[in-house]
């Protein structure tokens, strides 16, 4: 590797966590540096489904060091339920380990997110209402309770109060919600402490000490890159940084630490939530695609929006992370359609037309795909496992969507199974072993 980077390269959902968990496979370590619990990774291995919300995809593999970094904002009650249902499930989680810099989602972040989407009616962002954003709010208002707090009683408490003041405000329709009383707060989250104490750790210390030694660190991002809060559909996007330089500060690594940057997308578009996405269809071809690929959130369960590949954007992500591989996956959903669309191109108002991501929000949510229709294929994809065993037209799609994002495919997924994918690529492939 040695350090290599997998992030979500659309608005989420692209299948990160199978990808990072055959990664993980040659990784010494796998670090989640952004996000908190409104992330969802599903893997399925040995006919058993694992879906994970803060614990690294490659908690699923014995002796890879797991670290959730400092750029990951914390529920602890999800995290510690998390944990006991690996545990049930036979899964050693003794290499997990949890950053001290980390920030904790309070009772009152979650309180504060829904009377905040509630408020906004119509304009909704669409958020999990995880407490996330108010989590992110307050670390930068330093005003953020973070994991090594949950070790120092007295910190604690007046670190609670603090953050709370400034909130009484907005916190008074829940004046008498028993979650907001200080005493049993503090109460409560210094339970957490003792259950999470054995794994916390100075986890930059960890990265970096591996690095040092030439092992291989895997940086695992949640979300996708068109949801980042600076370069995505804002305000429609989440409250961190998803794209890949993020990883140094949300894991505590150096920018000549990252030597490989793969942005995993799938073979269509998915997107929950309010926001533009300009190439969504609403007819029964959605609804045959939702079907197909499972296009149901895993933290909230709610049916994602869907529509045809979107190369203009994709193009743009790749741009932003510098990738140098693409992951495709999901590519058998498509199996069945007499002709593939890709969108090369968007047509605003008036008739312009742009062949780059637009930087202007009042463009872009008027913005329509414009496409080059490929030839579909009927084949079942479940049994490739080479490029050649993929009919022709499936080949030549994928060959398109490198050539015009100009970014080689180095993995291709043909089905849920982990063992249902292509590496493809091979240069690329050996160089991520």
């Amino acid at each position: 590797m040695p350090g290599l980077v997998v992030i979500g390269a659309q608005w989420g959902d692209e299948g990160k966590g199978k990808v990072t968990d055959l990664l993980a496979e040659r990784a010494d370590a796998v670090v989640r540096f952004q996000g908190g619990n409104n992330a969802g990774h599903t893997i399925i291995r040995d006919g058993e489904t694992f879906k994970l919300h803060l614990m690294p995809s490659g908690i699923l593999h014995r002796g890879t060091l797991c670290v959730i970094g400092n750029g990951v904002v914390i529920d602890p009650g999800v995290l510690t339920e998390e944990m006991e249902e690996l545990r049930r499930r036979g899964v050693d989680i003794g290499g997990l380990r949890i950053s001290a810099n980390a920030h904790l989602i309070m009772p009152y972040h979650l309180l504060l997110d829904h009377a905040g989407e509630a408020k906004l009616g119509k304009l909704e962002i669409g958020t999990t209402r995880r407490g996330i954003g108010p989590c992110y709010a307050d670390k930068a208002a330093r005003l953020g309770i973070r994991v090594q707090d949950l070790l120092d009683e007295k910190i604690l408490k007046k670190k609670i109060a603090a953050a709370l003041y400034p909130k009484q405000l907005s916190l008074r329709p829940f004046a008498k919600d028993p979650r907001l009383d200080l005493q049993s707060m503090t109460e409560e989250y210094l339970v957490y402490g003792h259950r999470l104490e054995q794994y916390i750790a100075d986890t930059s210390k960890l990265a970096w000490e591996l690095l040092d030694a030439g092992r291989s660190v895997l940086f695992e991002g949640a979300q996708g890159a068109l949801l980042d809060i600076d370069h995505g559909t804002y305000p429609f996007v989440t409250s961190s940084n998803p794209v890949a330089g993020a990883a140094c500060v949300g894991a505590g690594v150096g920018p000549g630490d990252i030597h490989d940057i793969w942005g995993v997308a799938k073979a269509y578009v998915t997107r929950v939530g309010a926001g533009p996405l300009p190439t969504e269809v609403d007819d029964e071809l959605a609804d045959e695609l939702r079907t197909a690929g499972g296009e149901f959130g895993t933290t909230t369960g709610r049916a994602r929006r869907v529509g045809w590949l979107d190369l203009v954007a994709l193009r743009y992500a790749a741009r932003l992370n510098t990738m140098t591989a693409l992951a495709i996956t999901k590519l058998d959903v498509l199996s069945g359609q007499d002709k593939v669309l890709v969108c090369t191109r968007y047509r605003g108002t008036d008739d312009a037309e742009f062949d780059h991501f637009p930087y202007h929000q009042s463009v872009l949510h008027h913005a329509r795909g414009e496409y080059e229709e490929l030839p579909g294929w009927t084949e079942d994809l479940g049994d490739c496992r080479t490029e050649s065993d993929l009919p022709t037209a499936a080949r030549e799609y994928l060959t398109y969507i490198s050539e015009f994002v100009g970014v080689p495919i180095a993995l291709v997924g043909v089905g849920p199974g982990r063992d249902e994918v292509i590496w493809a690529g091979g240069d690329v492939h050996r160089a991520a072993a």
